[in-house]
């Protein structure tokens, strides 16, 4: 069976990790990130002993900072020859209004939601180019085409990451390379931590990866453009 190689950013929680876990199980190499080294180890250690046969690799990274994602990539290109798969899932949700968010917040959002992707894809393309085939998913969010009161910048960055995806798509189909956002509503990961909503309220980050992984699994002349995917009685306001 030939080996096919995933990348994703932000695999060990939530949406990040149900796709290191789906696609772990479709028999993928892939090599992750986070900020988090005790969580990168755990996680690798869980990976090596379940699936044995194929390969895992893992660096401590913060998205927003260009240096240490390119060493991420840097890393990637000396482990695997080619990239089949890019997820650009790390992000960050800082609520706030325009008017009254603090001096960084923007900084902050841009660069992690937005600057990441756009970097890290930059430098796993020619990876995908090679062998004339690939497929990029942006995790943008529903909030990339409806604007919440409390979103401030989280809102204007992922409105860009899904323009940013867009843009992608019509550069890349003559090349073979697939691109999908993405945009799941409300989703039970840490990040509503405390929360005394019923878990039918959220969408599962499972259901999130697994939809993913049946996306990448169609015919390779086959696109799902955007990927919209909410809780059944609609997003949290």
């Amino acid at each position: 069976m030939i080996s096919k190689n995933l990348v994703v950013t932000g695999g060990t929680k939530g949406i990040g990790l149900a796709i290191v876990n789906h696609f772990a199980a479709e028999g993928f190499n892939i090599a992750f990130c986070s900020r988090n080294e005790k969580e990168l180890l755990s996680l690798y250690l869980q990976l090596t002993k379940k699936y044995p046969n194929q390969k895992f690799i893992y660096k401590s990274c913060d998205v927003s900072d260009q240096i240490q994602l390119k060493l991420f990539a840097s890393y990637i290109v000396n482990e695997f020859e080619v990239v089949d798969v890019l997820i650009n899932n790390a992000g960050v949700f800082i609520p706030g209004s325009i008017a009254d968010e603090v001096a960084g917040v923007f900084e902050t959002q841009m660069n992690t939601n937005v600057a990441s992707a756009y970097h890290l894809t930059r430098y796993i393309l020619p990876m995908m180019y090679h062998s004339s085939k690939g497929h990029i998913f942006n995790i943008c969010s529903t909030a990339s085409f409806v604007p919440y009161i409390n979103g401030g910048s989280y809102c204007i960055s992922k409105f860009a990451l899904l323009g940013m995806t867009k843009v992608l798509r019509e550069q890349l189909k003559e090349k073979g390379v697939r691109v999908t956002a993405v945009m799941p509503g409300a989703t039970l990961t840490e990040s509503w931590t405390g929360t005394t909503l019923p878990t039918d309220r959220f969408v599962a980050a499972d259901d999130v990866a697994s939809q993913i992984c049946h996306i990448y699994n169609l015919p390779k002349t086959t696109v799902v453009e955007e990927l919209i995917i909410r809780p059944l009685l609609g997003d949290i306001g």
